[in-house]
């Protein structure tokens, strides 16, 4: 049986950094815990809103 999470939220990075990085750390964790992540992530301004 499995358990299934749903996240909601921002995560601020280094402006040097991007989505590309960081999501790429992120599927690592994910992967080192052998769990899975089905969604998506996009680069937004300050406010949450796309750029």
């Amino acid at each position: 049986m499995s358990k299934y999470i749903k996240i909601e939220g921002i995560v601020e990075i280094n402006d040097y950094q991007d989505n590309d990085l960081f999501i790429d750390e992120f599927i690592k964790f994910v992967e080192k815990h052998k769990w899975y992540f089905g969604g998506g992530s996009k680069e937004v301004d300050e406010n949450g809103e796309n750029i």
